[in-house]
Order: structure tokens, then sequence, then C-alpha cells
């Protein structure tokens, strides 16, 4: 096989691969409406939760996220109240979810 054709399959290969990863991207306004939907009274409508005892979700990295929540849908992570809200969630909101949230800039917030 001569070096340009080589180098054509290649091309060929990485432009399917990118039209296929656009084409699973996830939707951030939908992630949004989601996250006002369902996230909001315990994590805040932007993740920035005000309580102490839910955590902040903004700026997180949004393949965290997205595990956390396949892990609370599944059973795999243990939390009551977390697994009711992730099992009602599709694969679509979780990884619109995900990309919201880690979309959202972070709070710092020190503890003396």
């Amino acid at each position: 096989m001569t070096m340009s054709k080589r180098l054509l399959i290649s091309l060929a290969a990485a432009a399917a691969i990118a039209a296929g990863a656009g084409a699973q991207a996830a939707n951030i306004e939908a992630g949004k409406a989601k996250a006002k939907e369902v996230c909001a009274a315990c994590h805040g409508e932007n993740g920035n939760s005000q309580v102490p005892d839910y955590p902040r979700l903004s700026g997180q990295h949004a393949d965290y996220l997205a595990k956390a929540l396949r892990d609370y849908k599944s059973g795999a992570r243990k939390n009551a109240i977390m697994a009711a809200f992730a099992g009602a969630l599709s694969k679509d909101d979780i990884d619109n979810l995900a990309a919201y949230f880690h979309a959202q800039p972070a709070a710092v917030s020190t503890r003396n």
C-alpha cells in the first residue's frame, strides 16, 4: 500500500469518527432545562448548592458526573434519593446534564 493511500484511508477514518462524535454531542440547553426541572431544588439551578449537605456540581468533569448518574441509576452507587432521580433519566438526559453542569463556573469555598 502506498503512503498516499494509507494517508487517505487514515483521513477518511478520522473524518468518520469526528462525524460520529459530533452527532452524539450533548445538548447543554437541554441539560439546563432538565437541571431546572430535576436538580435545582437540591443542587441549585446552576449546580452551586448553597446547602452543605448537597454537593456542588458546577465545574465538575462531565465524564465524572455522567458516570455518577449512571451508577446511581444502576445501583452501583448507593443513595436512595439520587437513585430515584437518576432512575428516571435517559442516557441523553444524563449526557446533557453532565455537559451543562461541567460548563458552569465552579464556586470555590473554604471551610474554616
